[in-house]
């Protein structure tokens, strides 16, 4: 059926990517649309792996054949046609790498403002010469300190680290900084052979001659002359010198190895650099200011604190001021007020970064696109969550389409269209059991959404724990807490609140093995299990180990001669040499980040034809890694250590995930869970103090309760859990809460009410209590 360019619909027609099986479904445009359903069920297969591949595929397919020649690996979705479709752009939560030179302001290109305001209007001394604005970025040659390359930090080092033992010779290694074997034989042969005394103990050296064997720049070649071994000839060679700390920062800067990198560090001092004393920038640049204050000051104010002291004379300035301010007021909108400028990205969590490119698109003045967007509540106070909408609203407004994937429920109740994907998740999902306006989703029974989105009474109430004791942290001073002490129940479950920014991360933080009290401490953050598709849910949990042995003790691989390594995708000999066992293969691309494309021999399986012929109960190696969880806990339902580790994936919800999904392919929420259940399949072993970074991150509220259940029964067992949580339903249900704030970045950092949560929820001045007092029973 053929559609008028001006259809009023996406028309998604038999889409079949990952466990979609088939869906036809028809969301309109220029409406706020949202994709509900549990956890895996196949809604960002939907959005993302179908509505925005798609988008993306034509977009590429407009691009000259040269380039698309280097981009061939954005595959079509499978998906029988998509009609109606316009232009995409996607907001996920996937985190690139970001370097220590990138920061908020490169981020929302704030600075790109900033900079040329400075350039433009700034107050330059008396005959100096105009800036261009390049020369106020610390990353480019124009801008950055010539002494730290714009880093802002130095490394150096000392005698004291380099020379540990000063009563040890040269030769009995008293250059601990020195690297071992040959390598530092010859250096050692070196500086004998250029006349020092290398037996004599380190401290009688005299002084310049110690100084200039570890600080000197000259690297003076000479003839080597080593001395002799019964057993091998070693002929004269030429030997270039080089000092200790040259060895060790040029290590530090150049290799790849992460363990030489982390033995140079051990050698090395860290200090605000002399020559710019930590701006980053040349002394041209820092001579510059606004309103008497230079770059680098500006930069470090929290955004709310800079918009306020832009304030335009001259007509360029008032320009520049105005436009910077319309950029800040996006991000101030969204709850991000408290950063500042030259906060590093890598310091961010993926909800703030989300959140800071979507403040950017505001202000593209783009219409007509589809924006699809992944989780954007995630990392989100119940307050910052009414200024998402109005955000969301604005987008809309401004004649875009605004496809969501979420789970909070006040997100879900501002949707124009709902689109409830499931009924359960992996095999069980996978169908599109509505598609409409949110009210009639209460008449769809098999919808795990409608349950939640329409019954809004509260849970019945819980009886509190006594605690056994109390562990102390503080007074912590530190990122924007000042002098802060808080005390954390012992034997209980304690929920850390307050709006972003507010410190809960970095109070936490300060619970370490040390703390007094702590037996054993367990932290599950949502960092990925691993950063390549090597690393997977299976090798994580150590559940691989059991299913080789399981392959290895069958009739055929004993036969064969198999041992467990020929079962692994990791070494030669079973794996498939093409892609080296990853299943991948890596596709560099000119221009654009390194991708992903499947290996084009034997389907991407892994293995080779030889150790796929193995079979166990009728399936080979690369069909198990294949398995979801809870089919694989049918499968080895009869071998212990198989169904014990399935056993705890399964009761946090990752039932639908399989054995083999590389790393890459998980969400931060997922990976938090694999880290959960790996340390739940472990023995107890006494009371442990367990810390979780938002762990309802990216999850349903259906699998929200089968998960709280889950860290109750540790509780119950004796164990400790501290979470830091802003889903409310879980804070109403937890025995002790801390309440941070009123607000974020300066406004916040401090303990704003402590207690049981009855008593938080009527406590005056917290942004919480309001949003807990409507979910209390």
């Amino acid at each position: 059926m053929h559609h008028s360019p001006h259809d009023p619909c996406v028309r998604v027609r038999g889409a079949r990517e990952h466990n979609l099986r088939g869906v036809d479904v028809d969301v309109p445009r220029d409406v706020l649309a949202v994709f509900t359903g549990v956890s895996g069920s196949g809604k960002s297969s939907l959005a993302f792996g179908t509505i925005y591949a798609e988008a993306q595929r034509r977009y590429f397919e407009s691009v000259a054949p040269y380039a698309r020649r280097l981009i061939h690996q954005v595959g079509a979705p499978k998906v029988g046609e998509i009609t109606g479709l316009p232009p995409a752009v996607s907001l996920q939560q996937r985190r690139a790498a970001p370097t220590s030179r990138s920061s908020v302001g490169t981020v929302t290109n704030l600075s790109n403002s900033l900079r040329m305001l400075f350039s433009r209007a700034g107050e330059y001394p008396p005959g100096a010469e105009r800036l261009d604005s390049d020369a106020f970025s610390p990353n480019t040659a124009a801008g950055a300190c010539p002494r730290c390359h714009g880093l802002g930090q130095v490394h150096d080092t000392s005698e004291e680290l380099l020379v540990p033992d000063p009563a040890l010779s040269v030769r009995e290694g008293a250059i601990a900084a020195w690297p071992g074997a040959w390598q530092g034989k010859n250096l050692r042969d070196i500086l004998d052979a250029l006349g020092h005394d290398v037996d004599a103990p380190w401290r009688e050296l005299p002084a310049e001659q110690r100084h200039w064997i570890l600080f000197t720049d000259e690297q003076p070649v000479v003839t080597v002359h080593p001395v002799r071994d019964a057993d091998r000839i070693q002929r004269p060679y030429q030997g270039t010198y080089m000092s200790a700390r040259r060895y060790v920062l040029k290590t530090f800067a150049d290799t790849k190895s992460p363990t030489l990198r982390a033995k140079a560090e051990r050698f090395l001092t860290s200090a605000p650099c002399a020559g710019c004393g930590g701006s980053r920038l040349r002394p041209e640049a820092m001579a510059v200011t606004v309103g008497g204050r230079t770059i680098a000051e500006l930069a470090s104010l929290p955004l709310t604190g800079l918009a306020e002291m832009l304030d335009g004379d001259s007509e360029t300035a008032r320009v520049l001021t105005e436009d910077l301010k319309s950029r800040i007021a996006p991000v101030v909108e969204l709850g991000l007020g408290y950063l500042s400028l030259d906060r590093s990205t890598p310091t961010l969590s993926a909800g703030e970064l989300q959140r800071l490119r979507l403040a950017t698109q505001l202000r593209s003045g783009l219409f007509g696109v589809v924006y699809v967007l992944d989780e954007p509540s995630a990392g989100l106070h119940p307050a910052d969550t009414e200024a998402l909408l109005t955000v969301l609203a604005r987008l809309k407004a401004a004649g875009n389409s605004v496809f969501v994937v979420e789970h909070h429920l006040e997100v879900v109740r501002g949707a124009d269209w709902l689109v409830d994907v499931g009924p359960g998740a992996g095999e069980h999902g996978g169908r599109v059991l509505y598609s409409g306006p949110p009210a009639e989703l209460a008449s769809v029974e098999e919808s795990a959404t409608a349950a939640f989105l329409f019954d809004e009474a509260p849970g019945p109430p819980r009886e509190v724990r006594e605690p056994r004791g109390w562990l102390t942290v503080g007074p912590v001073t530190r990122h924007n807490l000042r002098e802060v002490t808080a005390a954390f129940p012992l034997g209980a479950f304690t929920a850390v609140t307050g709006v972003s920014g507010s410190g809960k991360s970095t109070l936490i933080g300060e619970l370490t093995q040390e703390t007094e009290g702590v037996d054993r401490l367990v932290r599950v953050d949502q960092k990925p299990i691993g950063r390549t598709p090597r690393s997977n849910l299976a090798t994580y949990t150590g559940l691989f180990d059991v299913v080789r042995k399981v392959f290895a003790a069958t009739d055929e691989a004993r036969t064969r001669g198999y041992g467990v390594g020929r079962f692994s995708f990791n070494v030669a000999g079973g794996r498939c040499e093409t892609c080296q066992g990853e299943g991948f293969v890596g596709v560099e691309l000119l221009f654009l980040p390194s991708t992903y494309a499947p290996c084009p021999d034997y389907g991407g399986a892994r293995y080779n034809p030889d150790t796929l012929q193995v079979a166990y109960r009728g399936r080979n190696i690369a069909e198990v890694l294949d398995l979801t969880v809870e089919a694989a806990a049918e499968f080895f339902a009869d071998v212990p250590a198989a169904a014990r580790s399935l056993g705890t994936l399964l009761d946090v919800g990752l039932g639908y995930v399989r054995l083999g999904q590389p790393a890459t392919e998980l969400s931060g929420g997922e990976a938090q869970r694999i880290k959960l259940a790996s340390e739940l399949q472990r023995g107890r072993r006494g009371h442990t103090l367990y810390l979780l970074d938002e762990p309802t991150t990216g999850l349903h509220p259906a699998d929200v309760e089968v998960l709280m259940d889950r860290l109750h029964g540790l509780v119950d067992d004796g164990h400790t859990v501290v979470v830091v949580e802003h889903d409310m339903t879980v804070v109403a249900a937890a025995d002790w809460v801390i309440d941070l704030g009123p607000g974020g970045g300066d406004q916040g950092g401090r303990v704003v009410a402590a207690g049981p949560p009855q008593r938080v929820a009527r406590s005056e001045g917290s942004a919480t209590a309001p949003y807990l007092a409507r979910v209390m029973p």
